[in-house]
C-alpha cells in the first residue's frame, strides 16, 4: 500500500512548554525525511505525534489512507523482563498487536457479545485479517531466522527464544535491526536507527532505507548517513523558534543553511545599521534645536521681534526635522536579531605526562563466557592517538578492558604504565549512573568542586536546573553523554578513552567535540563506527578488532 502522510499548523511540547509551533509536513511513498536539531528541541517529540502515540498541542496529522500501516521505533531498545527475542520482533514490527487485533476479532465473530457496540462483526475481522496480513505476521516466525543469520546474530539453535536482557548492547542493536528489516510498514518512524550499529549494520539499514517504496522520517546524529538517505530535510531551530524543510539532501541543507543564516545576519545588521543611524540624526537634530532656541534667548533683545520671531520659526524647522525623523525610525521595518545558537563549547583538561609506555599486552588471551579474544600483543605510547574499528561483538570492549587494566588475562601479561590518568567516555555511559541526582553524583566524581562551580559548569554543557538536581537514571542519554564529557572538562586526563561518543550526541555537539579532540595532546584510544568521525579526528594508527583478534592496519 502507498501511503502519505500530512501534518498540518502542528505544535508539540510537554506540559505547558511548547517545542515547535506551525510545523507543517507532507510524507509521500519515497521520501525520507532527515530531522535535525539540537537536543530538546522536539525531534521524538515529533516523531511520536507522527506515529499518534502522542497529541498535539495544535494542528492536525492526517494518513491517506487512513488505515495506513505506521511503524515508530525508538531510539532506546527497551528490554522487558522475560521478552524473547522473537517476541520483541513480534512487537517492534506492530505484528504481535495485529495478531492480538485479529484475534480479538475473531472472537467476536464467534460471539457477537464481545463485539464493540454498533461495530459489525465480520466488517471488524475483515479490517483485522487485512492488518494482520499487512503486517507480515502470518510468515514472521519462519523470516525470523534467516534474517538474523544474515545479520551475523550467534545466538545457538534457538535464537528466537533467547531473552533481550541477556544481550550485550551491540547484540541488541542487531535484534533492533532485524525487526527493521522484518518489518512490512507504509510509513516508518525512525529515532535515532544508528545508533550501536557497526559499519555492516549501517550499509544494511542504509540499503534498507534507500530501497523502501513508503515514506521514512527519521532522526539520526549520523552524518554520513544523512548524506547517503534523506531527500528533504526538517530543521527544528530551537533558538530562532522556528521550523523550516529544505529540499535536497543533508549536504545541500548544510549549504543552504549557512546561505539562510548569513542573509538573516545581513538583513539584521543592514537594519540595524540603518536604525542607529536614523537614531543619531534624530539626537543630533533634537541638540541643535535645543541650543538654537537657548542661543536665541540669550542673545536676543526682548524688542527685538524681528529676530525673536525669526529664532523661533528656525526652532520650529529643527523640531520639525526631529519629528520626520522619529517617524523614519517608526516606519522602519522591524528586524528580529538572529538568536545565537547554543554550543557546547569545551575542552579536555590534561594532566601530567604518563610514562613513556601507556599500556602493553603481550601474548595476552581473556575469555567472556564463550568468546576469547587473542592472543593479542599491542603496545601504546604516550600521545599515541589510536582509532579502533570492528564489529559488533568482536572484542572491542574487551580490548579496552584489557588495556586499562580492569580485566586480566587468562593468559599472557597486561601492564598500565605509570601515573596514567583515565578519562572515559564508555558505551553504557556508566560512570554516571544510579538514583543520586546528577549534581551530588558528579561531585563525588570531583570532589574539589564547590556544588556553585558544579552547577556552572554542567549548565556550560546545557545541563541547567531541572537537570541538576533529578536523578541520573531519569536523564536522557543525551543528557547522559554531556554529563560525561563536563568530567572531562573537570579532571585531567592523559590517556581519553572514548567508545562509541557520539550515540545520542546532536550534530552541533560531535563537530565541538572533534574540535576538543583537535587539540587535545594527550593518549587517545577512540572506537567509533561514525565514518565522518573517523575522517575528521586525528590518528596516528588503526586497530580492526575482528573475530577475537586484532590486526593493524
Amino acid at each position: 500500500m502507498t501511503a502519505t502522510l500530512v501534518a498540518q499548523d502542528l505544535a508539540g511540547g510537554y506540559g505547558h512548554r511548547t517545542l515547535f509551533d506551525s510545523l507543517d509536513l507532507t510524507v509521500a511513498p519515497g521520501d525520507v525525511v532527515g530531522v535535525v536539531g539540537a537536543n530538546g528541541a522536539g525531534k521524538s517529540t515529533l516523531l511520536r505525534l507522527l506515529a499518534g502515540l502522542d497529541e498535539p498541542q495544535a494542528g492536525s496529522i492526517a494518513l491517506a489512507p487512513a488505515d495506513a500501516f505506521v511503524g515508530w521505533l525508538p531510539q532506546e531498545h527497551e528490554r522487558i523482563a522475560g521478552e524473547t527475542v522473537s517476541a520483541y520482533i513480534a512487537r517492534r514490527t506492530g505484528c504481535a498487536s495485529a495478531t492480538a487485533e485479529m484475534d480479538a476479532a475473531a472472537a467476536a465473530l464467534g460471539d457477537p457479545s464481545l463485539a464493540r457496540p454498533g461495530a459489525d462483526p465480520a466488517d471488524v475481522y475483515s479490517a483485522a485479517l487485512d492488518r494482520w496480513l499487512a503486517s507480515g505476521a502470518a510468515d514472521l516466525e519462519e523470516r525470523v531466522p534467516a534474517v538474523l543469520a544474515e545479520l551475523g546474530l550467534d545466538l545457538g539453535d534457538a535464537a528466537g527464544d533467547a531473552l533481550m536482557t541477556s544481550l550485550s548492547g551491540g547484540q541488541a542493536a542487531r535484534v533492533g535491526l532485524a525487526a527493521l528489516l522484518l518489518s512490512r510498514f507504509d510509513i516508518v518512524l525512525l529515532d535515532e536507527p544508528t545508533n550501536d550499529l557497526d559499519l555492516d549494520g549501517l550499509e544494511r539499514l542504509e540499503t534498507f532505507v534507500r530501497g523502501l517504496r513508503g515514506g521514512v522520517v527519521l532522526v539520526s546524529h549520523d552524518r554520513e548517513f544523512l548524506s547517503r538517505c534523506v531527500t528533504r530535510v526538517l530543521e527544528l531551530d530551537l533558538a530562532q523558534g522556528t521550523n523550516r524543510v529544505y529540499s535536497g539532501g543533508y549536504d545541500a541543507y548544510l549549504e543552504e543553511r549557512a546561505t539562510v543564516r548569513r542573509h538573516l545576519r545581513e538583513k539584521y545588521d543592514e537594519f540595524a545599521e540603518k536604525k542607529a543611524d536614523l537614531v543619531s540624526r534624530a539626537r543630533t537634530q533634537r541638540e541643535w534645536s535645543s541650543q538654537g532656541v537657548r542661543n536665541a534667548m540669550r542673545k536676543s533683545p526682548d524688542n527685538d521681534k524681528i529676530r525673536r520671531k525669526a529664532s523661533t520659526e528656525s526652532s520650529e524647522k529643527q523640531a520639525q526635522k526631529v519629528r520626520q525623523m522619529e517617524s523614519r525610525i517608526a516606519r522602519l521595518e522591524e528586524v528580529e536579531e538572529p538568536r545565537k545558537e547554543w554550543q557546547l563549547e569545551f575542552s579536555i583538561a590534561a594532566a601530567p605526562r604518563s610514562s613513556s609506555v601507556v599500556s602493553t599486552l603481550s601474548a595476552a588471551v581473556l575469555r567472556q563466557g564463550s568468546f576469547t579474544l587473542g592472543p593479542v600483543s599491542l603496545q601504546v605510547n604516550a600521545g599515541e592517538r589510536i582509532g579502533i574499528t570492528g564489529p559488533n561483538g568482536a572484542g572491542k570492549s574487551t580490548l579496552l578492558r584489557a588495556l586499562l587494566g580492569r580485566q586480566l588475562p587468562d593468559e599472557g601479561t597486561a601492564s598500565l604504565g605509570a601515573s596514567v590518568q583515565i578519562g572515559e567516555i564508555d558505551q553504557a555511559r556508566s560512570l554516571l549512573a544510579g538514583a543520586r541526582p546528577l549534581a551530588g553524583a558528579f561531585e563525588d566524581l570531583v570532589p574539589e568542586y564547590a556544588t556553585g562551580e558544579v552547577r556552572t559548569l554542567l549548565a556550560k554543557f546545557g545541563l541547567r536546573a531541572d537537570h541538576v538536581n533529578r536523578p541520573v537514571d531519569e536523564l536522557s542519554p543525551g543528557e547522559r553523554t554531556r554529563a560525561g564529557l563536563a568530567l572531562l572538562q573537570a579532571r585531567g586526563t592523559n590517556l581519553l578513552v572514548l567508545d562509541e561518543p557520539t550515540n545520542h550526541l546532536d550534530l552541533a555537539a560531535i563537530e565541538q567535540l572533534e574540535q576538543a579532540l583537535d587539540s587535545y595532546e594527550g593518549t587517545l584510544l577512540l572506537v567509533t563506527h561514525d565514518r565522518r568521525m573517523l575522517d575528521t579526528v586525528r590518528t596516528d594508527r588503526r586497530w580492526r578488532v575482528e573475530e577475537g583478534q586484532v590486526t593493524e592496519l
